[in-house]
């Protein structure tokens, strides 16, 4: 086969997922057309592909619903201005509560879209009941309504990016393998690939759950470890209504999205199944996992009890697909700091739908400019330790980091799995006093005494 990579560009991307496309696409659209994008497979077979397409505007941050936002508002425009599918449908979002403790982190969280300028009502059980007739009201309190939120094709979105950046110059290329990052002096030099090196100025990681080893082969801590993920498809519904919210109900582990008069019901059970412990296999693109059943039934009936409609139903689809979390669940951007020139957009935490748009955006503008356009440090790859790249402390946190997603955030709740990286000489003789330990860097360290 005929050699297709140039022999040097200013930048290459590595992963031709939703966030590699984007971060192409942004580059391009601040001037820079000597960018190379190389996915291993075809565009989306990593994880982008069997994404859920949930487009959320609110963040726990404002600068991180600014970015949420502008994910929205790009694959709208990408649609409707530049004549390029998205599938994007502002659908908005329902979440539902069903205790009070529930529904005051759902004041809270609305209160806090009210400060960031993101459209928001707090709403009755009966109001919920009649933006989702599908609902079994039985145990609900109320519940929050996000009208901006909405859902889009990840396929179509990345094809769209991919497509507007090509006309700006960017040459993607599939079917290409990158065996290792290239350094000199502390640097990013290029990469080789299976088709000979590329020297590059700048080498952007966005390979998702294939980044950390990437990193490892360099030297570079990139903290992240895939999970199953799990979600199921009905058949066809009769009567479904079109265009019903997206619906969150936090306290079962589930979300639920129509699309086509079917309904999709995903979850983020509390305690996970870690995937790839041994590596993650490089030859299996499209991938999926074995079904079972046993570990979704509890949440499977739970969604039943909440929309009846589910219970005689059939399923047409029962998909577990590999995604990858970090330990605190917030992905990582930005130059890595054991290497300059490196830069990182991955481990996305089931959320590279409604982040990619965003982080793309930022971190192309923080590429040409040489610094960050606003305060990132709530997903700086900075912020993580050197410790944490152990697989051990990944796989034990991993268990945890997709439940949390949709668990109960108690205010100064702290984490409960890969503790005790760091003590300091007195930790016991602390315990023994009853010092109630939290974590903050790997340190345990005293939150509070029991009497």
């Amino acid at each position: 086969m005929a050699k297709q990579v140039p022999d040097r560009a200013q930048v290459v991307i590595i992963g031709g997922g939703i966030v590699g496309a984007s971060v192409a696409y942004h580059l391009a659209e601040l001037g820079w057309d000597d960018v190379v994008l190389l996915e291993r497979n075809t565009l989306t077979s990593g994880t982008t592909w069997h994404a859920a397409g949930l487009v959320g505007c609110l963040r726990a941050t404002h600068n991180m619903t600014r970015l949420a936002a502008y994910s929205a508002e790009l694959y709208d425009a990408l649609e409707h201005e530049m004549g390029h599918p998205t599938g994007f449908r502002k659908v908005g979002s329902l979440s539902v509560a069903d205790n009070p403790e529930r529904m005051e982190e759902l004041v809270r969280g609305a209160g806090m879209a009210n400060a960031f300028d993101v459209d928001v009502e707090v709403i009755t059980a009966e109001d919920l009941c009649g933006r989702y007739p599908l609902l079994n009201p039985e145990g609900i309190v109320g519940g929050v309504w996000l009208p901006g939120d909405g859902q889009a094709s990840p396929v179509d979105t990345t094809m769209a990016l991919a497509a507007v950046a090509k006309e700006k110059g960017v040459r993607i290329l599939e079917g290409v393998s990158v065996g290792r990052i290239r350094t000199a002096d502390g640097r990013a030099i290029g990469v080789d690939t299976d088709q000979g090196p590329i020297d590059a100025e700048h080498v952007v990681t966005a390979a998702g759950m294939w980044s950390h080893q990437l990193g490892r082969d360099i030297g570079v801590n990139i903290p992240l470890h895939a999970c199953e993920h799990f979600y199921l498809v009905t058949e066809p519904i009769p009567n479904l209504p079109s265009g019903l919210p997206v619906l969150r109900d936090t306290d079962n582990c589930i979300y639920v999205k129509e699309e086509a008069g079917r309904l999709m019901v995903g979850a983020f059970e509390p305690v996970a199944k870690p995937f790839g412990m041994d590596g993650i296999p490089t030859d299996r693109p499209f991938m999926q996992l074995d079904e079972d059943w046993e570990h979704l039934a509890p949440v499977w009936e739970a969604a039943c009890k909440r929309i009846p409609a589910l219970v005689d139903v059939g399923i047409r689809l029962f998909f577990n697909g590999p995604e990858s979390f970090t330990p605190d669940d917030r992905y990582l951007l930005g130059e890595t700091p054991e290497l300059r020139n490196h830069w990182v957009a991955t481990g996305f935490n089931s959320i590279g739908m409604q982040s990619a748009g965003g982080a793309g955006k930022v971190l192309a503008e923080w590429i040409v400019n040489g610094r960050p356009p606003m305060d990132l440090w709530d997903v700086d790859i900075r912020r993580m330790q050197s410790f944490q790249t152990n697989r051990r402390y990944l796989r034990d946190r991993s268990v945890e980091a997709l439940g949390l997603l949709y668990a109960m955030h108690w205010p100064f709740r702290q984490v409960e799995t890969a503790r005790g990286v760091r003590r300091s000489p007195v930790h016991d003789r602390l315990v023994d006093l009853g010092a109630c330990h939290g974590e903050n860097g790997g340190w345990e360290r005293p939150n509070w005494y029991a009497p």
